[in-house]
């Protein structure tokens, strides 16, 4: 369900001064635990750590990232590949 729109996009209050304090020259990663934060204009150019429920991904925003939530970028779950033994031996002969 998406936020009421005489409400405005959530965007976490911590995260966007850490973005006012930072200049985009200094390519620091910004750290956070926000997923549900919604990407702004002010955001392009910085480089998030959004924390994927055991460690920081290094998510780089550019514009057309606007308007999309900071988790979408930052996949909570690794895929481990199907099969056994032969999936095993039929990825060593290709």
């Amino acid at each position: 369900m998406s936020r009421s729109l005489k409400k405005g996009p959530y965007t976490d209050p911590k995260l966007l001064k850490k973005v006012s304090n930072q200049k985009q020259e200094e390519g620091k990663i910004i750290k956070t635990w926000s997923r549900a934060s919604v990407i702004t204009p002010e955001m392009v150019g910085f480089t998030f750590g959004v924390h994927n429920g055991k460690d920081h991904i290094n998510v780089p925003v550019v514009e057309n990232m606007v308007g999309h939530r900071l988790g979408e970028f930052s996949p909570t779950r690794k895929f481990v590949s199907h099969g056994g033994k032969m999936a095993k031996t039929q990825a060593k002969g290709k």
